[in-house]
C-alpha cells in the first residue's frame, strides 16, 4: 500500500489560506528582504505591506529563496509524519528555490521535486492537482509525473497598469516605461520557457483593457473547467472582479473560480491593479 502523500510548494504559488487548508497543501516561505529587515513570505509580511512600504519611502524589496537546510528541515518534519511529499517550485529560470530543494531532497527519502516553469496561482493549478490526485490515491513518484506532463498546459499571463515597479526593480529601462505610460499602453505577459515576457501591448484604460484581455486570453483556449484564478495584485475593484468573474463563467461553463491576491513576487515585480486568468489546457 502506498503511502499517503502531501503536496508542498514554495509561498510564490499564492494560494489563499482556504485554499491550503482544503487541500492540505503545505507551504515554505521565501524571506523578503527590505533593507535591513528580513521577513518571511506571507507568514510577518504580505503583499499589501509592498504598497505601503514604496510610497513611503521608494524601497522595494528582494526576495531570497528557502534555504537548504529550511528545505530539509521542513521536508523532514512532513516525512516523519510517514507521508511522502511532492514538492513544487517557482520556475528555476526566475529563482534559486528549485535547485536547493532538489539538494535538499537528494539526501531523503521520498521527497519528488518538480519544477513548476511557472509562478504565482500558475504554479497553484498544479498544486491543486497534485492535491486531487492524491486525494484519488495516486502514489507520489506517479502525481510527480503527471504533473511534469502538465506544465506546457498551465496558462499563466498577466496584464499590467504600469511599468513603473519593473522600472523601479530594474527589469525595464526607465525611458521604456516613460513612453508606456505617456502612450498609455498596458503590457501583458506570459511564461514562457519558464519566464515572462511581453507578448502585447494593450492601449487605453486599464479596466477596459482587463475585460479585453480576458476575452482574449479565453477565447478558443480549450480550458479545464475545475479551476481557473482570476488573480490580482491589489487596488482592482471588486465590482470590476465581479464582472471578469462573469465573463469566465461564460466562456468556461462549470468553471470553479478563485479570486486571488498575488503574493510579494508578482506584486513587488508587476506593481497595483496587474490582473492574470490562469488555467490549465485540456
Amino acid at each position: 500500500m502506498s503511502k499517503p502523500v502531501v503536496i508542498t510548494a514554495d509561498s510564490t504559488c499564492d494560494l489563499s489560506e482556504e485554499l491550503k487548508a482544503r487541500y492540505g497543501i503545505r507551504v515554505i516561505p521565501l524571506t523578503i528582504q527590505l533593507g535591513e529587515d528580513s521577513y518571511l513570505d506571507g507568514v510577518d509580511f504580505c503583499a499589501a505591506d509592498i504598497y505601503d512600504r514604496y510610497r513611503a519611502d521608494g524601497t522595494l524589496p528582494k526576495t531570497a529563496a528557502p534555504g537548504i537546510q529550511q528545505f530539509t528541515d521542513f521536508f523532514t518534519e512532513i516525512l516523519n509524519t510517514g507521508a511522502e511529499i511532492v514538492h513544487l517550485d517557482i520556475s528555476s529560470e526566475l529563482s534559486g528555490s528549485f535547485n536547493n530543494a532538489c539538494i535538499a531532497a537528494s539526501e531523503l527519502s521520498g521527497v519528488y521535486t518538480v519544477d513548476s516553469r511557472s509562478l504565482c496561482t500558475g504554479m497553484g493549478l498544479l498544486a491543486i492537482e497534485g492535491a486531487e490526485c492524491a486525494e484519488r490515491g495516486m502514489c507520489a513518484a506517479d502525481i510527480a509525473q503527471h504533473l511534469g506532463d502538465l506544465i506546457d498546459k498551465v496558462d499563466t499571463s498577466f496584464v499590467l497598469d504600469t511599468l513603473e515597479f519593473m522600472w523601479k526593480g530594474g527589469r525595464c529601462s526607465g525611458v521604456t516605461a516613460l513612453g508606456a505610460n505617456l502612450l498609455h499602453l498596458k503590457p501583458a505577459l506570459e511564461m514562457r520557457d519558464g519566464r515572462l515576457s511581453v507578448y502585447k501591448k494593450y492601449r487605453g484604460n486599464i479596466q477596459s483593457v482587463y475585460r479585453q484581455y480576458v476575452k482574449e486570453r479565453l477565447a478558443g483556449a480549450d480550458v479545464r473547467p475545475n479551476h481557473v484564478f482570476v488573480t490580482n495584485s491589489g487596488e482592482v475593484p471588486q465590482e470590476i472582479i465581479e464582472e471578469l468573474n462573469d465573463m469566465v463563467r461564460a466562456a468556461v461553463p462549470g468553471a470553479e473560480i478563485h479570486n486571488n491576491r498575488a503574493g510579494c513576487t508578482v506584486t513587488s515585480h508587476c506593481g497595483p491593479k496587474t490582473l492574470g486568468v490562469l488555467f490549465l489546457r485540456k
